[in-house]
């Protein structure tokens, strides 16, 4: 059989759950990290008598850092493993994550931010890999949404994390912020340790006797006996980048990396330039970081939507109607004028946004075969790092103009998003992994 039939086989139980916390947990790690930026700026731009959109190039760096890391490690994983990878760069964001919050100077925080961001921009598409490659098909979907649920889970952290840094440490509080945002990736790196290696990886490489030891471990984890398994063999493939480009594959990719740039350029355009503006201008009561708070919340009914979606309508179509309802909710935005309307406005945003990334999520993986799926998640990471290197940088030309003009130009870019999503050739809802490489069958 092969190794998705095996795991059909075991099905659901204990031994995923504690793979989805474990993941988890490092995912809401990284989006504090992330985010911190944006709420970190007033205390940081006071402490070091600069401007807030001075201080938000702390984010460039980061940003370039991660473009970096996610582009590497999804190369490295593919070649040497997922576990090996995983360890190390969990191990990179929790060390540099918290020499951040003891920089003496600006020049010396970029260079942290930079390096805190290769860590996390490694982590993310490697962990999304190979919780893939633990998951029967029939349940993929849903649980690759719910991993990327923890992302709302890191964004309440972060804001409640600056909100109480706010009250009780001044200008100080950007460096309470990062010593929070380390924490849980510390934590991280040490229950990383009990991950084995990824089977579809082992299988892949030619280890086919320790792929088998792996899925009896999952299936022992679970408490239910190792099924009689003899593992289809499988001839040891080495994916190379541009192979992500070759015949079958490169309409595809092309497709698929631009909806990755145009969602990341509105989501952090978005998320980096939010939270400053909230808390020191806000709309009427529509300010401060206790909505901060509940924008946060807001994306945890969009990360459940967007699970039940890509298992019933499938992650194309989830994924399309997730854009449109963002873009939707900016365009709201920019015309509401009473301050109850243009709360609803950002609720929507948050709500819609966030289930837009957990579709995107569970369907990339997905369209790309063993050798290949960490690379082509990585070069979908690196391409959103391009995406984000955007937001605190360029976007500020327009947002000095208008934070309005801001807001529509990301509705724009989320609707285009979703033209290239509607012509992405595969839905691969109930798939093998690696089976949606021919296209439509």
């Amino acid at each position: 059989m092969t190794v998705d039939q095996a795991l059909s086989r075991i099905g659901i139980g204990p031994f995923h759950y504690r793979l989805l916390a474990i993941f988890g947990l490092v995912w809401a790690a990284d989006a504090m990290q992330v985010l911190a930026i944006g709420f970190a700026a007033p205390s940081l731009a006071a402490e070091f008598g600069l401007s807030i959109p001075v201080a938000v190039q702390a984010g460039t760096a980061f940003f370039l850092g991660m473009l970096i890391g996610a582009w590497g490690c999804g190369r490295l994983a593919d070649r040497f493993g997922r576990r090996r990878v995983l360890i190390v760069t969990v191990l990179i964001d929790a060390v540099f994550g918290l020499a951040s919050a003891f920089s003496q100077s600006f020049e010396m925080l970029l260079v942290l931010r930079l390096l805190t961001g290769i860590g996390v921009g490694g982590t993310l598409p490697v962990d999304y890999a190979m919780m893939a490659e633990f998951l029967p098909p029939e349940r993929r979907g849903r649980w690759l949404v719910a991993l990327e649920g923890f992302w709302a889970v890191g964004t309440v952290a972060v804001a409640l994390a600056a909100w109480g840094a706010g009250q009780w440490a001044g200008e100080g509080a950007w460096r309470w912020l990062f010593v929070a945002t380390a924490l849980p990736a510390a934590i991280g790196f040490w229950l990383r340790f009990w991950l084995p290696e990824s089977p579809h990886y082992l299988l892949n490489a030619g280890r086919g006797e320790e792929a088998r030891a792996v899925l009896e471990r999952v299936a022992h984890g679970n408490g239910r006996p190792a099924p009689d398994m003899r593992l289809a063999g499988s001839t040891p493939r080495r994916g190379r980048m541009r192979d992500l480009f070759a015949a079958g594959l490169g309409r595809r990719s092309l497709l698929v990396l631009t909806v990755w740039l145009l969602v990341s350029a509105a989501y952090y355009g978005i998320f980096i330039w939010l939270p400053s503006r909230l808390v020191t201008e806000g709309y009427g009561f529509v300010r401060g970081y206790g909505f901060l708070v509940l924008l946060a919340l807001a994306q945890v009914p969009g990360y459940a939507l967007a699970a039940v979606g890509v298992e019933t309508i499938g992650r194309r179509r989830t994924l399309i109607g997730f854009l449109v309802a963002s873009a939707a909710g900016c365009l709201v935005f920019i015309v509401a004028e009473p301050p109850l309307l243009i709360a609803a406005a950002l609720l929507v945003m948050s709500f819609a946004l966030l289930g837009t990334w957990g579709a995107l999520y569970a369907y990339t993986p997905e369209l790309y075969p063993t050798e290949l799926r960490a690379t082509g998640m990585g070069l979908a990471g690196a391409t959103a790092r391009f995406g984000g290197l955007l937001a605190p940088s360029a976007v500020a030309l327009i947002v000095g103009a208008g934070f309005e003009a801001a807001i529509g130009l990301f509705a724009v870019l989320l609707l285009a998003a979703a033209v290239a999503a509607s012509r992405i050739d595969v839905e691969t809802r109930g798939r093998p992994l690696g089976m949606a490489a021919g296209g439509e069958r």
